[in-house]
């Protein structure tokens, strides 16, 4: 008992040093967000804050269109999730339980977009984006990333677990791919379209460089855009810089919260046997 017990504090030791490690930056970001800007420059700069204020937030929204620039990117997020959730499921389905002709090489062309860098392909996207006329327009941001390589082989991995005899049973009853797809393996699909539309929208949340080649009017800038103009040619003010921050971060840690469940669950079973 004795030898269990001290591996049990072990273990909790660690998690907490873990635990430390991991959210110490966030609480410092939070705590700095209400000091004062000469209490955040001060060297050695303090953790707890000396002057509690909220005139960086003030100042924030005072300087920076927050309110559009959070609609842009809750609208642009929230379509992003819907649409993977959509296509990458269907396409996940389809390598999965449909045979047609050169689907392995289809499926490993979407392995090969999993290794090649996001940024390789701004160029080609933007003349793309261009040409269609779709510059500065919601469209234009949302169209390259409708659905995901990352999205697919995750969906592809889950269902090719779903056993074949279920969905045979409702093909003998009559029922035709769309009606397989929405009624049976949708339902099934909880663990990983929480997981993949958590990510989805992370990713869509925190996205800089696309929005910023694309949206080129402040009224179509999305968070992060609109927060980099407060790094001007009169110097960075870190204390709104960490109040955007926390405006930022706010959404995806209630988001991570409410769906915490079911993205470890997803985590966990997504490709295993």
């Amino acid at each position: 008992m004795t030898r269990t017990r001290r591996q049990r504090a072990v273990v909790y030791a660690g998690l907490g040093l873990g635990l430390v490690l991991v959210m110490g930056p966030f609480l410092w970001t939070a705590l700095s967000s209400v000091k004062p800007e000469r209490e955040i420059r001060r060297d050695p700069s303090t953790f707890w804050p000396e002057t509690w204020t909220l005139d960086n937030f003030a100042e924030l929204f005072a300087r920076v269109n927050i309110g559009t620039a959070f609609a842009n990117s809750m609208i642009i997020a929230l379509v992003l999730v819907a649409t993977n959730l959509l296509f990458c499921s269907m396409v996940g389905y389809a390598f999965a339980k449909l045979g047609f002709r050169g689907k392995n090489l289809a499926f490993g062309l979407v392995l090969v977009q999993l290794a090649i860098p996001a940024i390789v392909l701004v160029v080609p996207q933007f003349v793309l984006i261009a040409k269609l006329g779709m510059v500065n327009t919601f469209l234009g941001i949302i169209l390259p990333t409708v659905v995901t390589p990352l999205g697919v082989f995750m969906m592809r991995q889950f269902i090719s677990d779903l056993p074949d005899e279920l969905l045979d049973a409702a093909r003998v009853d009559g029922a035709r791919e769309f009606r397989i797809f929405f009624t049976i393996v949708l339902p099934l699909c909880g663990p990983p379209l929480a997981t993949l539309g958590l990510i989805t929208f992370l990713g869509a949340w925190n996205n800089f460089l696309w929005p910023a080649v694309v949206a080129q009017s402040e009224s179509m800038y999305t968070l992060p855009v609109a927060l980099n103009v407060l790094n001007g040619n009169e110097g960075t003010h870190y204390n709104l810089l960490v109040a955007g921050s926390v405006v930022v971060i706010a959404p995806i840690l209630f988001l991570f919260v409410f769906l915490q469940r079911f993205f470890i669950q997803g985590i966990a079973t997504t490709g295993l046997k």
